[in-house]
């Protein structure tokens, strides 16, 4: 679970300091994270699923910066579009591996 932790404050420190004309996309990003996280805490997201759910939202979020970098931290109409795609992919793969038959019993 600390792991998990430092995961999203990371994610939220990147995204703080992100350049971007669009508030949504960043909402968007920070939500996905916490579905992320919920998934681990509740046992529905394994370890490994969760390495590989927090990679597809790194390399969004790589993306992004990319664009924005090219258009003096401004994201375009088209930007927009394609990261909404790639961020609806990522909810699919979010909601998939919390309700497939992997689990991880949590201890108390």
């Amino acid at each position: 679970m600390i792991f998990a932790g430092s995961i999203a404050c990371m994610f939220a420190v990147a995204t703080a300091f992100a350049a971007d004309n669009d508030p949504g996309i960043q909402q968007r990003e920070i939500n996905q994270q916490n579905r992320i996280n919920q998934g681990v805490q509740s046992g529905q997201v394994t370890p490994g699923e969760a390495g590989k759910l927090d990679a597809q939202q790194a390399k969004i979020k790589q993306r992004e910066e990319r664009m924005s970098a090219k258009d003096n931290g401004q994201l375009t109409a088209k930007d927009k579009t394609k990261l909404t795609r790639q961020q609806n992919r990522a909810s699919e793969n979010i909601y998939k591996e919390k309700h497939n038959n992997k689990t991880v019993k949590i201890g108390k």
